[in-house]
């Protein structure tokens, strides 16, 4: 019997693992540190204004935000910033990047399972060192018929992984955290796209709800994921 669903693509940070409550950490401490130049609210602005000023200079991951950081800590001090915060600042991007690997709840026995039923794959953006780390750590990678790191999320992306490595977007769907990344390109290129939010998305991040699509489902948990599989054959 031909199936409707062939391959089933997954974003790894924050659908796999978490991610961003780690960016959250740290920059709160961003906010400690520099708490004597400017409010916390008003570092928030600004942080945010340099990532999306950088991102097509630097990319989405550690290594950007922890420059954007720094930008924006010299900024705000008007070039006064101490050197021992700018350490810090790099300290704490350090500790980002070694730190462990923590699933995500249900993330195991789901991943094994579809494995055994369907091609599946990983779509991620970010530096390309830390997420082969991040893969490696999680005990995951070797399940996975191929992992795409790209340096942004788009249709014509996704057209193209699930073409090479499917029956194409049509017969695909992309599991992800990212509204923006993950759901609204992957339901334009033609695939089933599954939202699984993990908190208060990152603002550069955020994208309105699709319109009432019949290819677009929304769960809490990734234990949802094989009913929806299922029901779509």
């Amino acid at each position: 019997m031909r199936r409707n669903l062939t391959t089933i693509g997954f974003d790894a940070d924050d659908t796999l693992w978490h991610n961003e409550r780690f960016f959250r950490i740290t920059q709160d401490r961003f906010a400690e540190l520099l708490a004597d130049f400017a409010p916390a609210d008003h570092l928030h602005d600004r942080l945010l204004e340099a990532e999306r000023r950088n991102i097509g200079h630097y990319g989405f991951g550690i290594k950007g935000f922890v420059l954007s950081m720094i930008e924006t800590a010299i900024d705000v001090t008007q070039e006064r910033v101490p050197a021992s915060v700018i350490a810090e600042l790099m300290a704490a991007g350090r500790d980002m990047l070694r730190h462990p690997i923590e699933l995500l709840p249900h993330v195991q026995e789901t991943v094994e399972a579809l494995a055994q039923s369907h091609r599946i794959v990983v779509i991620t953006k970010g530096d390309l060192l830390d997420q082969e780390r991040k893969l490696a750590q999680s005990g995951l990678g070797e399940m996975f018929d191929w992992i795409e790191i790209v340096s942004d999320k788009t249709a014509d992306v996704y057209t193209r992984v699930f073409a090479q490595n499917g029956d194409g977007a049509h017969r695909a769907m992309m599991v992800g955290d990212s509204m923006r990344s993950d759901i609204a390109p992957a339901i334009k290129a033609g695939c089933w796209a599954v939202h699984i939010p993990q908190g208060p998305a990152w603002e550069l991040e955020k994208a309105d709800i699709p319109a009432q699509n019949s290819r677009f489902f929304e769960l809490t948990t990734v234990e949802g994921l094989n009913e929806i599989i299922a029901k779509i054959g």
